[in-house]
């Protein structure tokens, strides 16, 4: 009978860092995932922001039609973008609401509103 050899620490753990990683996998892919979110969230925030202003602006100078052709100048069709023009009194105001994304434009979840408001400029 051969001789047994002594059981090291060494040999105990073996596997252990498999086991983890496997374990720790999906909460990293949570994390990333939520972290995409967020940065998701953001941009739309800023482009609802950004489109309402270019509308209200274009709104003040030139009118209603112009007022939502601005504002879906640099939207693309995957964010869902309606929008509200019209003056009120002597500011034309634009209200831009964007669907909110969950992970990718097209899978929504909510909305987000952006507002902006210019002083009437009409050209003669």
């Amino acid at each position: 009978m051969p001789a047994r050899r002594p059981v090291r620490d060494r040999d105990r753990d073996r596997g252990q860092v498999a086991i983890e990683f496997v374990g720790t996998v999906p909460l990293i892919l949570l994390l990333v995932a939520a972290v995409w979110e967020c940065v998701l969230i953001g941009y739309a925030f800023s482009l609802a922001g950004n489109a309402a202003d270019e509308a209200a602006r274009a709104g003040a100078v030139k009118g209603g039609a112009e007022c939502r052709e601005a504002a879906g100048k640099y939207i693309g069709s995957a964010w869902s973008m309606s929008v509200a023009c019209g003056a009120s009194g002597d500011v034309y105001k634009a209200t831009v609401t964007l669907r909110i994304p969950v992970l990718y434009p097209g899978l929504n979840f909510g909305a987000i509103d952006g507002t902006a408001g210019a002083a009437m400029e009409r050209e003669d």
